[in-house]
């Protein structure tokens, strides 16, 4: 079973991409920056404002998808300036309790000049 996840407490897609897409048992998110699902606004702020925003928007469309953070099995996480890094963690393993597996790199630039970008695989059994 392959399906196109959307939720309206997540924002829209800025492209042609869906916010996840799931396939059998495993859903793929597309990245996502701090932008308000309200009104699609980039909300801007410092490195912790912007974590929680776009882990909460990632929390949106698990829920949709019928996932919770327990079935993550890796992110890849884009910051822009590494010197985030121990701010952004702090934030990240708050919600990521179960620890999935994770890349962390640094991005030139992310869209809207924003300061992080997370994408997440998540699987169920």
């Amino acid at each position: 079973m392959n399906k196109v996840i959307y939720t309206k407490n997540a924002p829209e897609a800025i492209g042609p991409y869906s916010q996840a897409y799931l396939c059998g048992n495993t859903l793929y998110t597309s990245g996502q920056i701090a932008i308000n699902p309200e009104n699609n606004e980039f909300i801007g702020g410092n490195i912790e404002h912007q974590t929680k925003r776009v882990i909460e928007n990632l929390a949106a469309v698990l829920r949709e998808a019928g996932f919770g953070f327990e079935h993550v099995v890796k992110t890849t996480c884009f910051l822009k300036n590494m010197n985030d890094f121990a701010a952004f963690n702090q934030i990240y393993g708050e919600y990521f309790t179960s620890k999935p597996a994770r890349s962390c790199v640094a991005a030139q630039e992310l869209p809207k000049g924003a300061l992080v970008e997370i994408e997440l695989i998540a699987i169920k059994n």
